[in-house]
């Protein structure tokens, strides 16, 4: 059996009444309250998730950049300092060893951001890669991260900072100073479509930030956010969550991922799934609303009218802002374009939903 870690504010999640489930090897609040009550938190007002199970790589030397070009799909020439950028490891047989975010701290120096169940994957596969003399550092053990998510989060934090939140446009991050705490990543980043930062916080500092961050955002009844509501958020808006939606086995291309798999340079498998692009893929990733009533789960079958089985559902919820079954999964191409009505099997029951184009709600 697997050791289950705890994060550094575990006994603040069981204090604040969270029920805590292992996830991704860490013990980790599912809820506090409700999942509902939490997800129009984060859509209405603010709140605050503790993700500080994901995973940190620093990277530094002249030859970093050309490292992060080689194993990720992205262009991450393209990125300036304080500049982040989503992006994705291809592996050699054209799926996904995890998807990522690189930030570039300084001309010689990024960080990547990767999934904790992913982290020793991951770092197996940049070490390995690694015959550029780049030096490596995994740093996630010292960092805490804490994604202060929702419409009122700039107000929130800017009480607790001189640095400016509104200049840091999305998918863009400053360091500094916040609650007490020196050098904090601010980062305009979020798995939630309603706006926010996310705050890497160096583990001593973190107890004194979270409390800083709640007594900031009374007024504005700010909560603690679990992981039911953070899935229910990142489904409504089309978010990819690995080992769901994408995996080892499904392409960037068929995970709609086009956008972050730049052919202007050599990475791993580019030349498979450059043909890939060129040929077209035989299945897509797509959302769909439940016309019928019911809630999709992964691995249900989606068929057409005659029954005849046309792809899988990957993720699956009752949407908290549409009031009904929303989902996401892979369709036959033909089967891909938004108006299309599908089925999805549940037991001996046919349930009709439509596809639609992502995100599923408009914030």
């Amino acid at each position: 059996m697997e050791e289950i870690k705890k994060l550094i504010l575990n006994d603040v999640h069981e204090a604040l009444g969270g029920k805590l489930i292992p996830f991704a090897g860490y013990n980790m609040a599912v809820r506090y309250t409700s999942d509902i009550d939490e997800h129009m938190t984060v859509r209405n007002g603010v709140g605050v998730f503790d993700v500080s199970h994901m995973g940190e790589f620093f990277l530094r030397g002249p030859k970093a950049l050309d490292l992060i070009q080689k194993i990720t799909s992205n262009d991450a020439s393209k990125l300036t300092s304080g500049k982040a950028q989503y992006s994705c490891f291809p592996n050699a047989d054209g799926g996904i060893i995890d998807d990522l975010i690189v930030y570039k701290i300084s001309e010689h120096e990024y960080m990547l951001v990767v999934n904790a169940a992913n982290m020793q994957k991951d770092w197996d596969w940049v070490t390995s890669n690694n015959d550029l003399g780049v030096e490596i550092e995994n740093a996630s053990d010292q960092y805490c991260l804490f994604a202060v998510q929702g419409p009122k989060a700039t107000p929130v934090l800017q009480k607790l900072t001189e640095v400016n939140l509104n200049e840091i446009k999305y998918y863009h991050f400053k360091q500094g100073a916040i609650a007490g705490a020196d050098n904090v990543i601010i980062s305009a980043t979020g798995y939630t479509g309603s706006g926010g930062f996310e705050l890497y916080v160096k583990n001593a500092d973190a107890k004194m930030v979270w409390n800083a961050i709640f007594e900031a955002g009374k007024d504005e009844n700010i909560k603690p956010i679990g992981l039911g509501a953070r899935d229910t958020l990142r489904m409504e808006m089309g978010f990819c969550l690995y080992g769901n939606d994408i995996n080892d086995t499904t392409s960037p291309l068929e995970a709609g991922l086009g956008w972050i798999t730049k052919f202007t340079k050599e990475f791993t498998n580019s030349e498979a799934l450059k043909a890939q692009k060129e040929n077209g893929v035989s299945k897509k990733l797509v959302g769909f609303e439940m016309i019928d009533k019911g809630i999709p789960r992964h691995d249900y079958i989606l068929e057409n009218e005659e029954g005849n089985e046309i792809g899988i559902v990957t993720s699956g919820t009752q949407s908290p802002m549409l009031s009904k079954g929303i989902g996401m999964g892979y369709v036959k191409t033909e089967y891909a374009k938004s108006g299309t009505v599908i089925y999805v099997a549940v037991r001996k029951r046919k349930l009709k939903a439509e596809i639609k184009k992502l995100p599923l709600v408009s914030i």
